[in-house]
């Protein structure tokens, strides 16, 4: 609990001062290709470096790689306070500073995820990763709020020494626990092994990891497909609001995502999670894409958005957690860094193409079609109208279907739907392995009697 405290903590801090950037941004010039930069700057190099992140990771003790991913934050902050009381704090001192906590974060996706199983026993991972999760969307709702309120009284330096002080929880909470079995990936051995490889070299090889094993494979291509279809709708939300409502509707439909994402923590956190996690999995992904993608299609006021939104984000917050608690039970530990650098980059990776896609298809396609019941709104039309946002309607509806039809293609296949059965946990395949070995030791022993009898039955 005290990892995950002193985590959380560290993670309201940053949401805090990540407000504090977007405001400081949009006050200099009130463009919002400024904001969409600053996005961008903490995005990428998350995506980027994930995969060299991830093969760092597994090269060091998973502690001291969290401690690296807190300390590189604090000290990207510290400075950042240093030059705000210097006075020579600049807007494009902000966007360096929001890449290189992008890059923080990089390192500490692969380094928490892949501790926690050293933290609690594997039946807890469900939990373990659900609390993480709920956190995380408990930022999301806090941080803003406790920026804003600093901003509005102290101003943008406080709001950066609150969070080197989140910082330096973060740093105290991982430092005072132990973690069991807690040891860097050993150097390859045996014959033709050679020497180490670069690290560039190995932070491919979380892909290569995926891709060459059957179960894994199948989940991480469906996960990339559905999170490309997810992010394409949730990024018409703040759009289609603001076209039907205000901004006071899209602060409540806001909230309402974080309070899903809390709720669906909170749960998890008590349930542990299904037994059969792959088609748990699936069926979470349909009853998400129902109400998230298409219970916004057709839910018409900041009621009907925010029931639809707060649903979707708690299932996704299970979802997510099965996700990980997979990835951590049937992935040796000294490959979990470099396979959660993976799955950060192969999710992440999306996020900029579908939101840079989302946004013209809409003002450009569907809106027009919308209004003059053209294309695809021959058929729509009906069910949509023509009014302001009826396009947008209808591109929720689509990736709707298309998110639903990918995950029942998930269902049908056994590889994602048994899983578990499939694809053996690490700990068991070691035990299997452990017996095999016992087994011939035992057989070789046994040859070596008889072969002693033999020779002691020719001398007689």
């Amino acid at each position: 609990m005290l990892v995950w405290s002193g985590q959380a903590v560290s993670l309201v801090g940053s949401a805090a001062v990540r407000f504090a950037f977007v405001v400081d941004v949009w006050s200099t010039g009130q463009r919002a290709s400024a904001v969409t930069a600053l996005s961008l700057c903490a995005l990428l190099p998350q995506a980027i470096l994930s995969p060299v992140a991830g093969a760092i990771v597994d090269r060091m003790r998973k502690r001291s790689a969290l401690q690296l991913a807190d300390a590189g934050g604090l000290l990207v902050v510290g400075c950042l306070a240093l030059l705000h009381y210097l006075g020579l704090l600049h807007s494009w001192q902000i966007y360096v500073a929001t890449a290189l906590l992008g890059a923080c974060a990089a390192f500490q996706f692969p380094a928490l995820s892949s501790a926690v199983p050293l933290l609690v026993r594997k039946d807890q991972l469900g939990r373990a990763n659900g609390l993480l999760a709920g956190a995380k969307s408990a930022a999301s709702i806090g941080g803003p709020a406790l920026g804003g309120i600093m901003l509005a009284l102290f101003g943008i330096g406080p709001t950066l020494l609150v969070d080197l002080v989140s910082y330096a929880v973060a740093l105290i909470g991982v430092r005072v626990v132990r973690l069991t079995g807690d040891r860097p990936a050993p150097p390859r051995t045996g014959p033709g092994a050679g020497p180490r490889r670069r690290i560039t070299a190995e932070s491919g090889e979380g892909l290569r990891y995926l891709f060459r094993t059957p179960g894994l494979r199948d989940l991480i291509v469906n996960f990339c497909v559905v999170n490309l279809v997810m992010v394409f709708g949730f990024a018409l939300i703040q759009p289609m609001v603001l076209l039907r409502a205000d901004s006071a509707a899209l602060a409540a439909v806001n909230s309402a995502i974080g309070v899903g994402g809390v709720a669906g923590g909170v749960l998890m956190a008590a349930w542990g999670g299904p037994k059969n996690r792959g088609r748990s999995m699936m069926l979470g992904i349909i009853g998400m894409c129902l109400s998230a993608l298409v219970g916004m299609a057709f839910a018409d006021g900041v009621v009907g958005w925010s029931i639809a939104v707060l649903i979707g984000a708690l299932l996704m917050t299970v979802v997510n957690s099965q996700m990980h608690a997979i990835v951590q039970t049937k992935v040796p530990q000294e490959w979990q860094g470099r396979v959660f650098g993976a799955v950060m980059f192969l999710g992440y990776i999306s996020v900029p193409f579908a939101t840079a896609l989302s946004g013209p298809l809409a003002d450009h396609v569907f809106e027009p079609q919308a209004a003059h019941g053209t294309g695809l709104f021959t058929v729509l039309g009906p069910l949509f109208g023509d009014r302001p946002g009826s396009g947008m309607a209808g591109m929720f509806l689509l990736a709707g279907l298309a998110g639903i039809g990918v995950s029942l293609w998930g269902l049908a296949s056994r590889n994602i739907r048994e899983i578990d059965l499939v694809l053996a946990d690490v700990d068991d395949r070691t035990e299997a392995a452990e017996a095999q070995e016992a087994d011939d030791r035992t057989e070789a022993a046994e040859a070596a009697e008889s072969q002693e009898g033999a020779r002691d039955g020719v001398r007689a």
